[in-house]
């Protein structure tokens, strides 16, 4: 007790409070660190978003992120420094730990691999209308970081796809050539004179503005159904203007039928019916004998 009561001696207070004044400096200039460095990453992060830096709109949010936290990583680092942890011992501890949560979490960083070998081949960027997953993920790309790729589906609807299920099927880009082909198919009756069809039809694709000229708008008969004779139309045009071009046709396909008198197929089938009569016994003589036979039994 007495060896502590001359530690707190007033005579070594001045000792004491150097100490906490030097500590208390050095936790002041640590989170002075701490908050420039947050204060300067989110400057980073507001310029990037706002400007881009010449950075394509696929890989912004990615740079962003990793600007971000590369920032902030470094403010951290400096702040322990300024407290006296020393940093090598830090760097360890994060390494074991980081191998630790990698085993963990090996799905998620199936999505940061996924994530980064869809931002270096670029299957597809920011705007283009996708469809991936075997077929369960369609939608417009609006976002692709560094563990989901985010969509908006054609209702309007917000969806967040794990970077692994795009990566791991086929992606079909329906944005990335710049044309487009239709297939229509239109029926007819059977009945009617089907070369005037075909000409009809092809005079009304040739007519539509946002049709191309090559390759040449083509309209052939696939199949015939019931009764029905069906068309294919074949043409091509810019995808911007695909789906105008699209609902136009199928508007005016009725019309231009009409005026080539060509009715609308009703599908009808013909079913032949046969019957068949009893056969006659083969010796109608035995027959009648056994017949005789009984009722005279029966008296």
């Amino acid at each position: 007790m007495q060896p502590l009561l001359e530690h707190l001696n007033p005579a070594n207070w001045g000792f004491l409070w150097d100490a906490l004044s030097a500590l208390a400096l050095r936790l002041c200039a640590a989170a002075a660190i701490l908050w420039f460095g947050w204060w300067f990453s989110r400057r980073v992060a507001n310029w990037i978003a706002r400007r881009g830096g010449g950075i394509d709109p696929t890989l912004r949010p990615i740079v962003r992120d990793t600007a971000v936290w590369g920032v902030r990583l470094v403010a951290v680092i400096g702040a322990l420094s300024q407290i006296g942890i020393q940093t090598a011992s830090i760097v360890a501890v994060l390494g074991a730990a980081g191998l630790a949560i990698g085993l963990a979490l090996q799905g998620t960083l199936q999505n940061i691999a996924a994530g980064i070998m869809l931002l270096l081949l670029r299957p597809f960027k920011v705007g283009d209308y996708i469809d991936g997953g075997g077929g369960s993920v369609a939608g417009t790309v609006e976002a692709v970081n560094l563990f989901t790729t985010r969509l908006t589906k054609p209702d309007g609807i917000c969806e967040y796809v794990p970077n692994g299920a795009l990566w791991s099927n086929s992606i079909r880009n329906f944005s990335r050539n710049p044309t487009r082909r239709l297939d229509l198919e239109v029926e007819v009756s059977v009945r009617d004179d089907v070369n005037r069809a075909i000409d009809a039809l092809r005079t009304l694709a040739a007519a539509d503005p946002r049709v191309l000229a090559s390759p040449a708008p083509q309209v052939m008969v696939t199949r015939f159904d019931d009764s029905t004779a069906v068309l294919n139309i074949r043409v091509w045009s810019n995808i911007d203007t695909f789906w105008d071009m699209r609902w136009e046709l199928s508007r005016k396909v009725r019309q231009a039928l009409n005026d080539a008198q060509c009715s609308l197929p009703l599908r009808t089938r013909e079913l032949h019916i046969v019957q068949t009569q009893p056969a006659e016994p083969e010796h109608p003589t035995q027959s009648t004998q056994s017949t005789q036979s009984t009722q005279q039994a029966q008296q």
